[in-house]
This record gives structure tokens, sequence and C-alpha cells, in this order.
């Protein structure tokens, strides 16, 4: 099928641009003010990043929701403001892989200063949820595929509860596999500073 959107060519400097200024002016008659600059410098390279990279993740698994759509891959900025209160938009973004909520997925995030990409993992039991029921039959194949892309000694791990609480800076399989097998929900992440010459690239990807 070919992409209705443009191939991608990196996050641009006016997207990080427009997140500062977003939490600075974080009301609505700002927000539609510089919609435009929404549309141009985050809307369209974020759906950019879901289309090119949509058809490694239906490799992986054909269930996984590549379709590069609102509350499909990309989370909605503005806040439904019958559950909170406060600022109307998040001052952040966020590209998501996964088979529905709350399922282990891959992501991107993007706020004002950094892109932060890697894995959340929801080890507890349910429907359709296989890593903690996996984990100790497969450990060997996940220890495996931890080393061939360079999650080893790359990523920080987390655990996330009502917040995120970082455990470990620099994961090592060998030495921290087993917070894997306890944990009930965790992320593995890199962080890359705004100012990486990868971030406008399209190697990226």
């Amino acid at each position: 099928m070919i992409s209705s959107h443009p191939p991608f060519t990196g996050f641009p400097k006016k997207l990080f641009k427009f997140l500062a200024d977003l939490e600075k002016n974080n009301n609505t008659e700002w927000f539609y003010k510089y919609k435009d600059i929404y549309q141009e410098y985050l809307v369209t390279p974020c759906r950019s990043f879901v289309s090119d990279i949509g058809s490694f993740f239906n490799l992986l698994n054909p269930s996984i929701r590549t379709e590069p759509k609102f509350n499909k891959t990309l989370i909605r900025i503005n806040k439904d403001m019958r559950f909170t209160k406060g600022e109307p938009y998040r001052n952040h973004f966020l590209i998501h892989f996964g088979r529905f909520k709350m399922d282990s997925e891959f992501f991107v995030y993007l706020d004002k200063n950094i892109v932060e990409y890697g894995l959340f993992i929801n080890a507890t039991k349910g429907n359709d949820l296989y890593f903690g029921g996996n984990i100790n039959a497969y450990e060997k194949d996940i220890k495996n595929v931890i080393i061939k892309y360079k999650i080893n000694k790359h990523f920080a791990l987390s655990e996330i509860k009502n917040k995120s609480k970082r455990l470990i800076d620099v994961f090592d399989v060998k030495k921290h596999f087993h917070y894997l097998k306890e944990l009930k929900m965790f992320v593995l992440t890199k962080r890359i500073d705004k100012s990486d010459q990868l971030v406008e690239s399209p190697d990226f990807i």
C-alpha cells in the first residue's frame, strides 16, 4: 500500500520549540493561534514516522496497531477535561505501538528537551498478556533478543506503578534480568537529547 504521508525525515527543531512554547502558554487561545505549527511540525512528522516504521512492527505481530492515527498510535495532546483539572494540553507527545490499551508496547516519547524510546512491559496476568507467563520458559530467548537489539547496556530500567521509578541506569542482562521476573510493570528506555543529529535524521528509524 502506498502511504498517504510524506517520508519520515526526522523530528524537526520546531517540534521541540512548539512543545517548549506550549509549556509557557498552555491555554486554548494560544494553541489555536499556533495550531498550524502543531500540525506541520509535530503531527505530520509523527504520522510519517508511524507510517514508515509500521511494517516492521506488523512483521513482529500483525495485531500491533500501526495506523498513523490518534487513539491508535498517537496520543492526543489535548486532555479530557471531564476527568482532569488545570492546563488543557499535555506538553509532551507520545507515539506507541501495541495491540490494545495497557498491552506491552513500543513507544517514542517527545518533550521540549528530549526524545525517549523503548519498551513498556505489562507482566501482570490477563487475557492476551503473555510476558509474565513466558519469561521463565523463554528466558534464554528473551536474553538473546535483549542482546541482539542492543538493549543490553544501552537502556535504563524503570518500574511503573503510580509513577515511574528509575531502578537501573544501565541495564545489564547478566546482572539485572531478575528484575524482569519480579516487576509487574516496567519500561526499558533510551534517552536522546534533542540536539543529537540522529533526532533530525531519517536514520532515527
